[in-house]
């Protein structure tokens, strides 16, 4: 692997020795003269160095400074700087700011010599391990999102330009199994923050209190059974990304929090005063209409314009049925190789049916059918009887005391939900008590579930 040294050296003659020496050792060595010829080479990514040797005072300005200024530019290179009047708040800072070392001119040549061999050692570490997390990562380009229909290539085509620009916050729409995660990692393993964390929080998953913890964190002793300091998922997610899914989920108290720490770039634990500074990239997910919801009050209007800088809308599957024909061979090669299968031939009598199926649960019950009939496949030939393809959502049906739920993924849990809510709901003739007692539940829990899945008709 071919080194390069940035010098940046306004005295020629010690540039000149320092260049010479370390072409010598095997460096390919870039000599310059001020701070606005770093930055050009920088940006333009005309030089990416391993290490930056440069003095402190320079004739345009402080190194420190400009250091502080391009450290996203090159996060993998290690900053060694000297100065011929070193003091102790300046060596603090370089140390604070991340430099390698700080040297007082003179400096011995051995010395440097050791400090530039420690310090390439260390860029070369983190500069591997970031090569190796690109390449894990490279699953997640924006070609991921598999499809030939008109919807998918438009999707793609987005993603494609949502990678090369640093947004601060996204909204993902569409329905429950549609791909909204994959989405949500092409865009943060695609783009700029790819080698920082990408956290993950289902909203509908937690309750309140423990999502509010979660989300900001706490210090120890904020409420009873907090022994300890957590960091909320904020501060984990810091140069990173925060994936929220379901986020009409959240309640309207915690759409305030997160509006304050996306306007701020600060976050508070619970329990203590200090505020923290944070740089996310929110990413949000839901499968109800945030627009919507925001008009009639469920969701915060501030949150929601905020947060929909960009909005990624994926198709369901009953509207790209062509995507099938990429998506069924992928499937299908992914769990020959898991299961150890050899899968190969797809009968007529199967895509007919496969593309005759409404797929009310999208690509997840895809995924489920193929992953079932790999299984279960007794030869190359992919078998018709496991295809199981159950009822729609809109084929559910209720007699007597009794609904009919389809399960095999092709209805989601928050559709059955509505279903029955509805069901009991209309056989109690829209008395609320009366449907409650039905259900076993109590009034106010099946007026909230009445406002979440916006059954109008009902007099909450």
């Amino acid at each position: 692997m071919i080194k390069t040294l940035l010098i940046i050296e306004d005295e020629k003659l010690l540039g000149l020795e320092l260049s010479r020496h370390y072409k010598q050792m095997g460096w390919e060595v870039v000599l310059i003269t001020t701070l606005s010829e770093a930055r050009e080479l920088l940006i333009s990514k005309t030089v990416e160095p391993l290490l930056i040797l440069s003095d402190m005072n320079l004739p345009d300005g402080n190194a420190l400074d400009f250091m502080e200024s391009m450290k996203k530019q090159v996060s993998i290179a290690e900053w060694i700087f000297l100065t011929g009047y070193g003091n102790v708040p300046d060596s603090v800072r370089a140390l604070r700011l991340g430099a390698y070392d700080f040297l007082e001119k003179p400096c011995d040549l051995d010395r440097l010599d050791l400090v530039v061999t420690s310090a390439s050692r260390s860029a070369s570490m983190s500069r591997r391990v970031i090569d190796q997390t690109k390449q894990g990562h490279r699953r997640y380009s924006p070609e991921a999102f598999v499809g030939e229909s008109s919807q998918a290539k438009a999707v793609r085509q987005l993603l494609t330009k949502l990678t090369k620009v640093p947004f601060s916050a996204l909204i993902i729409g569409g329905e429950t199994g549609t791909g909204k995660g994959l989405i949500a990692r092409i865009l943060h393993y695609g783009g700029s923050r790819a080698v920082q964390p990408m956290i993950e929080v289902n909203c509908a998953a937690l309750p309140r209190e423990l999502l509010e913890s979660e989300l900001f964190g706490h210090e120890a002793g904020a409420f009873t059974g907090a022994t300890g300091r957590h960091r909320g998922l904020l501060e984990q997610a810091d140069g990173g990304t925060l994936f929220m899914d379901e986020i009409g989920e959240m309640p309207l108290e915690l759409q305030a929090k997160l509006l304050k720490v996306i306007e701020d770039h600060k976050v508070r634990r619970l329990g203590s005063e200090k505020e923290i500074s944070v740089d996310v990239q929110i990413i949000a997910a839901s499968n109800r209409d945030l627009e919507n919801m925001a008009q009639a009050g469920t969701f915060r209007a501030d949150l929601y314009h905020r947060l929909n800088v960009f909005r990624v809308n994926l198709p369901p599957l009953r509207d790209a049925i062509e995507d099938l024909d990429e998506l069924v061979p992928l499937f299908i090669a992914e769990y020959n190789a898991k299961a150890g299968q050899h899968v190969k031939q797809i009968p007529n009598e199967v895509w007919q049916k496969l593309k005759a199926h409404d797929w009310r649960g999208n690509v997840r019950e895809l995924r489920n059918v193929i992953e079932r009939c790999v299984l279960f496949a007794e030869g190359s030939a992919f078998p018709e009887q496991w295809l199981q393809l159950g009822k729609s959502a809109e084929k559910v049906t209720a007699d007597g005391t009794h609904i009919h739920l389809p399960l095999d993924g092709s209805m989601a849990l928050d559709d059955m939900d509505k279903f029955i809510i509805k069901t009991a709901l209309e056989r109690a003739e829209n008395n609320l008590t009366a449907a409650a007692r039905d259900l076993g539940t109590t009034r106010e829990t099946l007026r909230y579930r009445v406002k979440k899945y916006q059954l109008n008709s009902v007099d909450v």
